[in-house]
């Protein structure tokens, strides 16, 4: 028996840890197999590439939308909470797990994060604030000590960092402690042979005579007045304009969310949008007149198409980076940029884009607690007698029903042996059996049936000539087990105790479980906090 557990116990041991490290580690380098950068443009002829042989054809850009750090304003969780450190912990490690097995070993030139840092970076006190910036921070390696130390970041900022028009317009403080640390909200830089125009969209729909919507429309103006060089990329976090409805292609998980708007009442401008106003979008286009539009804020992935008098317009909206913000599937994004100076400026080849998904977490919490349950059923039913009786389900049955009969609310169940007592009755061949009588029936007699009696141990009147026959043998009731009667005059039960039985089984689970979690909780603490540390 004993050997028979040992080596369940080492099976359950090693399917635990094959799990974990998949879970833990491997999950993660599943989009290196999965993704790939996108292919870039063909070379221009000969003549075009003198004195470009040596210099590279393209850029690469890892793009990441909306991480919403968690923080007292996502659950509305009390500060420094044990469950909302928790959250806090496990949403900020995969978010860090991503970042440095999923993206970096793409190796990109440069990352950008296209809005929504924080959760709720508008309503955070200064050392709020500064605590998210420090996980920020930690999870993206921006200390720039470790493997992204010679990456480029470039940030958009976003709703849930400085809030919409109608709110920062109240709060200055907000977009300045903001463009403190991250930089300019409205700014230009180029990758490549490709311009990226970041746009602060939270202040587009705003009233035009607020300062924060006039220096967002002025910056728009004084780039579309400018000669237009390069191919470029109008980077927004809040989604142009389009119909309800609008399909948004086959990566979309959750249902389509259509426009939503709330403004402020005391007309200071909008303080809630799913997206852009009809407006606001079709100025953006003409004016910049990008062959590509990326954004976030929708937390799922889409992709639509803008028609305009130039050309249509591809608009790619991320999904979150966060298993916490309602998005099953998080993703990034992989862009090249051209680096070849004969594409012109209206050439739709000059970016590539790749939509790659990372690893399912709820998924990998679900496959762990299916693994318990089914560690737990193993251990209760695996037979005590070997292997050979495993499909032999009597011994569960057994084992279900006495389990049963103790957990039952209210009175005990009673056994149907406490109703009953047991008469030996000897047969013609001298063999012993045991047979259950009511416990009020009448006791028969020696006088009524002419024999030699025991208590209420009788023998049969067909059994009296075989007695006689065998005058020379004691006819005692030990039969290698003395037999002792109760106090009802009944004969004890023979069969253990089924609250016994029980006990010791689920006493055996325990220590079972005990020695698988001996082996597994410090290799998964190993793998929780490895990536964690400083690098």
């Amino acid at each position: 028996m004993m050997q028979s557990l040992s080596k369940l116990t080492v099976f359950l041991c090693c399917v635990w840890a094959i799990s974990l490290i998949y879970g833990e580690m491997v999950a993660f380098w599943v989009p290196l197999r999965s993704c790939s950068w996108p292919q870039p443009p063909p070379p221009p002829p000969p003549p075009q590439t003198a004195g470009l042989k040596n210099s590279p054809k393209q850029m690469k850009v890892a793009v990441v939308a909306d991480p919403q750090l968690m923080d007292r304003t996502s659950l509305r969780l009390a500060p420094k909470s044990f469950a909302l450190e928790a959250i806090q912990f496990y949403t900020d490690i995969y978010m860090r797990r991503s970042f440095h097995s999923s993206i970096l070993p793409f190796k990109p030139d440069l990352v950008l994060f296209l809005g929504d840092h924080f959760d709720g970076g508008p309503l955070l006190s200064n050392e709020e604030w500064q605590e998210s910036l420090s996980r920020f921070k930690h999870i993206f390696d921006l200390n720039r000590r470790g493997s992204s130390a010679d990456i480029k970041f470039y940030y958009l900022s976003g709703n849930h960092d400085i809030g919409y028009a109608g709110f920062n317009s109240l709060h200055p403080e907000v977009i300045d402690r903001y463009e403190k640390e991250f930089g300019p909200r409205n700014y230009r830089f180029t990758v490549g042979k490709v311009e990226f125009i970041v746009v602060d969209a939270q202040t587009l729909d705003g009233p035009l005579q607020s300062d924060v919507t006039s220096m967002a429309w002025n910056f728009v103006k004084s780039v579309s007045k400018d000669a237009m060089l390069n191919p470029r990329v109008l980077l927004t976090h809040i989604p142009l304009y389009r119909p309800d409805g609008t399909p948004c292609g086959k990566y979309r998980s959750s249902p389509i969310i259509n426009q939503r708007v709330s403004h402020s009442q005391a007309d200071q401008g909008i303080t809630y949008q799913n997206y852009l106003s009809d407006e606001a979008s079709k100025r953006l286009l003409e004016l910049l007149k990008p062959v590509l539009v990326l954004s976030g804020h929708d937390h799922d992935q889409c992709t639509v198409t803008h028609m305009t008098s130039v050309r249509p317009v591809t608009e790619h909206t991320l999904g979150t980076l966060s298993w916490q913000q309602g998005n099953l599937y998080p993703s990034f994004m992989l862009l090249t940029a051209s680096a070849v100076e004969s594409l012109n400026t209206s050439s739709e080849k000059a970016v590539s884009t790749s939509l790659c998904f990372l690893p399912m977490q709820t998924h990998i919490y679900i496959w762990y607690l299916s693994l318990f349950v089914l560690t737990l059923l193993l251990l209760l039913v695996w037979p005590t007698n070997g292997l050979g009786n495993l499909l032999d389900c009597s011994h569960l049955v057994e084992f279900i029903g006495a389990t049963r009969r103790i957990f039952k609310t209210g009175s005990k169940e009673k056994d149907e042996d406490e109703n009953c007592e047991y008469e030996m009755i000897w047969d013609a061949e001298g063999a012993m059996h045991l047979v259950k009588k009511a416990r009020n029936a009448p006791v028969a007699s020696s006088s009524d049936t002419g024999l030699t009696a025991r208590s209420n141990a009788v023998v049969r009147p067909t059994a009296k000539k075989h007695v006689a026959q065998e005058a020379g043998t004691s006819f005692t009731v030990e039969l290698n087990t003395e037999v002792k009667l109760d106090d009802t005059g009944k004969i004890p039960r023979f069969n253990k105790s089924k609250e016994r039985i029980v006990i010791k089984r689920l006493i055996r689970v325990f220590r079972l479980l005990m020695v698988v979690a001996a082996v597994n909780v410090p290799l998964y603490m190993m793998l929780l906090f490895k990536d964690w540390i400083d690098q």
